[in-house]
């Protein structure tokens, strides 16, 4: 007796393996990664007693040009924070910067592990951030993030 595989069952299969064959292995966007690390940096904050920052366009102008020229220069150098609190009317700034990192979440854990870093994301007079994340031609995360007071 010859067995008859039902087409619907063998198209359903062929639906799924093209989905898992085709699927991008990065999917994730800048925004979405810039978003994720906006939201672990204020879990971090929350988690100790220090009030969320909130986007900021300038500050956020500042993070997206510095994660670029990271991500072109293929190195980690800070910008002028003199610039910064000019250009934006800040009374206070600051900037952590990473590369390699393959998710918002796992950069925001990072910088917690790191003194300097960690005292940046939990200084408690900051209210505004910023965050810059670009993908270099070899997939790699560039990571800027200002922070910034008036």
């Amino acid at each position: 007796m010859k067995k008859i595989l039902n087409p619907r069952a063998l198209a359903g299969g062929v639906m799924i393996l093209m989905i898992l064959t085709f699927t991008p292995a990065s999917a994730l966007t800048s925004a979405t990664y810039e978003s994720e690390t906006i939201r672990w940096t204020n879990v971090k904050r929350e988690a100790h007693d220090k009030h969320p920052v909130k986007p900021q366009t300038c500050a956020d102008r500042y993070a997206e040009k510095q994660a670029a020229w990271l991500a072109s220069h293929r190195k980690l150098k800070h910008q002028n924070m003199g610039t910064i609190l000019d250009a934006c009317d800040f009374t206070s700034v600051s900037e952590n910067i990473a590369y390699g990192f393959s998710s918002g979440r796992s950069v925001v854990t990072a910088w917690m592990k790191s003194p300097g870093h960690r005292a940046n994301l939990l200084k408690g007079n900051m209210r505004w951030i910023g965050v810059g994340a670009v993908q270099d031609k070899n997939g790699v995360w560039w990571v800027s993030q200002v922070f910034g007071t008036r």
